[in-house]
């Protein structure tokens, strides 16, 4: 049965070192310290924070075939295997701190190089729990990411409660979102590119649809980040993402923590998960609002939800295979 106690959770706003995986997991690993120091058990990093996002404003160029080989061959090198190296430094810190985290990387498959993938992990004190991959890439993401096969929609069972979510604009696909509502989560996890208001907007709503607490974690990019041999030339911007971390409430969608603009930073609310139950008494969009006997057969059955026995174990060390 999914816990009801009051979680802190930590919405981590940073920059990557920009096509560099192993500086930009020693950010991680020490934002997850000061996360944990400020009394956080959940801490959420950005979209593919490991370590860059393929933005529109220069990532497009590379509709042509040619002229971006460089840059795709280093993002390749920087991406992450799951599980790996990097999950495993990661789950170590993780297990250190007695802490969750979800962060998101480009993931490749060493075994096969090719294809990479818009990956959100969720990584415990016990190692890797779920990775999810990244259902439709938006826009100029599909010259980079391949699309996911959706079987890894499930939120998860953990010490501090349900934890599901989405990537960035999957959180506007109405029926993806579904699939998630089905396994009840309770915290809702959205690492993002996007820094709109409507975003923001969206995390609200899905707040309230949900019944669950939305931690939307974009990033903040400015141009001084990226390397001075980047592969690809920058238009004149000083920042590619503003930011706007933010976590929100289930029963009204109240904005409770940020949201954070303009700076890298961290925001933190004590989310007390019997106010989902609290908000599900008046509309629960899979119980007694759902009307399946109407609306059913739009979103396939499936799990309720995933339980950490069912993640890969991990090895006699400790450590995530």
């Amino acid at each position: 049965m999914p816990t009801l106690q009051t979680v802190r959770i930590a919405a981590i706003q940073a920059t990557p070192a920009i096509l560099d995986a192993e500086a930009t997991v020693d950010k991680a690993l020490a934002l997850l310290e000061r996360a944990a120091a400020d009394g956080a058990r959940l801490a959420v990093l950005p979209e593919t924070f490991v370590s860059l996002y393929p933005s529109n404003a220069w990532a497009r160029r590379a509709a042509s075939f040619g002229g971006s080989d460089e840059l795709w061959e280093r993002l390749w090198e920087s991406s992450v295997d799951v599980p790996g190296p990097l999950v495993d430094r990661l789950a170590q810190t993780c297990r250190k701190l007695d802490l969750h985290c979800v962060i998101g990387v480009n993931e490749r498959e060493s075994q096969r190089p090719g294809t990479l993938y818009n990956t959100m992990l969720l990584i415990g004190p016990g190692g890797l729990l779920h990775r999810h991959r990244k259902l439709m890439p938006t826009m100029q993401e599909r010259l980079f990411h391949g699309i996911g096969a959706g079987d890894d929609l499930a939120p998860v069972d953990t010490p501090l409660g349900r934890v599901g979510g989405l990537i960035c604009w999957e959180n506007r696909m109405p029926l993806a979102r579904y699939a998630v509502y089905r396994g009840g989560p309770q915290i809702w996890v959205a690492p993002t590119a996007d820094d709109s208001d409507g975003w923001l907007a969206t995390m609200r709503h899905v707040a309230i649809e949900s019944g669950a607490f939305v931690v939307s974690v974009p990033q903040y990019i400015p141009r001084d980040a990226f390397p001075d041999d980047f592969p690809l030339e920058l238009p004149d911007v000083e920042v590619f993402g503003r930011g706007g971390a933010a976590i929100v409430e289930p029963t009204w969608g109240n904005v409770v923590a940020g949201p954070l603009y303009g700076e890298e930073g961290m925001v933190v609310a004590d989310c007390d998960l019997r106010q989902g139950l609290h908000a599900k008494r008046w509309f629960d969009a899979v119980g007694h609002y759902a009307r399946e006997d109407v609306l059913g057969g739009l979103v396939p059955a499936g799990p309720s939800a995933a339980t950490p026995a069912e993640a890969p174990p991990p090895d006699a060390d400790g450590q995530a295979r």
